[in-house]
């Protein structure tokens, strides 16, 4: 698998985590708005309930892909480091797993909660809602600096193994950010990535 993320082409991967789910946003936008227009006369909140139940599979979808790439990239481009510029991986795995972990259970309890409402349950105590922000607000956070590292990290490898040196953050600083913003950055980065798995 960490192969055919390596060989994939920028435009694949483009599709792949953000092709389709625009494509579905828009279907099921228009939808929504088709079924408003016409005669029915349909709740729009319990039809855009009923939609947010997706939303797990869409997540998942995207998130899939996108740290896979990420796996595949740091993984896979060690044998094109020369040895002594080998990087440990033990942390990078460890900071990798935990948003995967909790971008997983976030997303199937967006679907519950949604799949809940839509089914009529009653809305949930507001002591319970304030203690479940209280443990998702910090859980959030830490989550998004394991992906800021692993960023970091993929954005290293990568310089790493083009320039077959050590590298500092002033070296691969336009692939951090490149990646950072990965609808623009994979058009750019992956084309170097494949010249590189070539090579």
């Amino acid at each position: 698998m960490t192969e055919k993320f390596l060989k994939a082409k920028h435009w694949q991967l483009f599709l792949l985590t953000f092709g389709i789910p625009m494509i579905f946003q828009f279907v099921m936008m228009g939808t929504m708005f088709a079924n408003i227009g016409s005669g029915n006369n349909p709740d729009p909140s319990s039809m855009f309930i009923s939609y947010m139940k997706l939303f797990p599979i869409m997540m998942i979808l995207f998130m899939g892909v996108f740290f896979g790439w990420f796996w595949s990239v740091v993984t896979g481009l060690q044998k094109k480091i020369p040895d002594e510029a080998q990087m440990k991986l033990n942390r990078f795995k460890i900071f990798f797993f935990i948003p995967l972990v909790y971008i997983l259970f976030f997303s199937i309890f967006i679907g519950g909660a949604m799949g809940g409402f839509a089914d009529g349950f009653n809305a949930p105590n507001p002591g319970i809602i304030g203690g479940m922000i209280a443990v998702i607000f910090p859980l959030h956070l830490f989550s998004m600096f394991c992906i800021f590292h692993s960023l970091y990290f993929v954005a290293k490898t990568f310089k790493t193994a083009e320039l077959k040196r050590k590298v500092s953050f002033s070296d691969f600083a336009g692939e951090f950010f490149l990646i950072w913003f990965y609808p623009i950055g994979i058009w750019i980065v992956q084309p170097k990535i494949n010249k590189i798995i070539k090579e």
